[in-house]
């Protein structure tokens, strides 16, 4: 997919001239008809101009005369990828090449096959029939030829997602990909691991003089304090999983609609902007509050489990086996926590 960049510097005089060239070429030999040659000269002036510092809407204006060019050789796939690209800057077009190119998108898309695909993790790497799109991003306007076709993604640490379609001309269609977390290789036997932290944290039976510290009551304020810390963090994750997800489902169709990534910040942003930044504030708060849950439900089950390891030497005792309480961290696919046995 054809993606402009940000706005740069104006361009000085040498980034002038490597276009200067290549555009008058371009221009002669469209005024002459001569399609495939003023193609060939608008891609080396769009390449100038993308390795050179010029402006949004200089290479917006390129890129849409090599559409027109195109347009009128045929190749309406690529037509339809260079006059998106040139229209996602439509403010900086003049109003006749505007126009033109509004008309000339239309007509390549009675041709290809739209895709509005959107992906979750945005960072996965996409591949449409095995060749790479290049940049991750988490939404993508393809235009492809009519037939059958398959978009897969993948990342590290998530399972591969994979979707084929058959594509008709003129017709558009959304994708969703979401890549799952793949699970963790200790996550297999969780019972086993519990047996042996189980013995290798059995704690010794009580002294004949107890403590006067109400050890007991702390530890299992500890442990419920560590568990309700996780089950919230995991709320407040899923929470942010679910924002996420449907700003990803709008994202597209908003981008069905014309909307680009800079629509939100023009001086008259559309009321749904407002909307878009709530749902953003919302996913990154629960997210924080998932997160810091999780932390604090992490420290309060190490200092309960370290406190059957210290009472021995702190309160000089002898650990004696078969008698006492036993803690043990638990791990399943889905949770964890500790586990405590025995009397208090």
């Amino acid at each position: 997919m054809a993606r402009a960049r940000e706005p740069q510097a104006i361009s000085g005089t040498h980034e002038a001239s490597t276009t200067a060239n290549p555009l008058r070429l371009a221009r002669q030999a469209r005024d002459a008809g001569r399609w495939v040659e003023a193609e060939a000269a608008y891609e080396a002036a769009l390449a100038a101009a993308e390795a050179a510092w010029t402006t949004d809407a200089e290479r917006a204006e390129i890129a849409a005369e090599l559409g027109l060019c195109e347009l009128a050789l045929g190749k309406y796939r690529d037509a339809a990828d260079h006059l998106a690209q040139s229209l996602r800057h439509r403010d900086g077009l003049r109003r006749a090449l505007r126009e033109r190119a509004e008309a000339g998108l239309l007509q390549a898309e009675r041709r290809v096959v739209t895709v509005y695909l959107g992906v979750n993790p945005p960072d996965a790497e996409v591949f449409v029939d095995g060749k790479a799109l290049g940049r991750p991003a988490p939404t993508y306007e393809l235009f492809l030829e009519p037939g059958h076709h398959t978009v897969r993604a993948r990342l590290d640490g998530h399972a591969e997602a994979v979707s084929a379609f058959e594509g008709q001309a003129g017709k558009d269609i959304s994708l969703a990909l979401k890549l799952p977390r793949a699970p963790e290789r200790g996550a297999r036997a969780p019972e086993a691991a519990s047996a042996r932290a189980a013995r290798m944290l059995a704690p010794s039976p009580p002294p004949a003089a107890r403590p006067a510290v109400p050890l007991t009551e702390l530890r299992i304020g500890g442990a419920a304090l560590a568990t309700a810390a996780v089950a919230a963090g995991t709320v407040f994750l899923l929470r942010a999983d679910v924002v996420d997800d449907n700003l990803a489902e709008r994202d597209v169709v908003l981008r069905r609609q014309g909307w680009t990534s800079s629509t939100c910040w023009w001086p008259d942003a559309p009321s749904a902007c407002a909307e878009i930044r709530r749902d953003l504030a919302e996913r990154d708060l629960f997210a924080t509050l998932g997160n810091v849950a999780l932390a604090t439900g992490a420290v309060f089950g190490i200092a309960t489990a370290a406190s059957f390891l210290a009472e021995g030497w702190l309160f000089d005792e002898t650990p004696v086996r078969g008698g006492g309480v036993q803690v043990a961290p638990s791990a399943t696919g889905t949770r964890a926590g500790l586990v405590l046995q025995g009397a208090w």
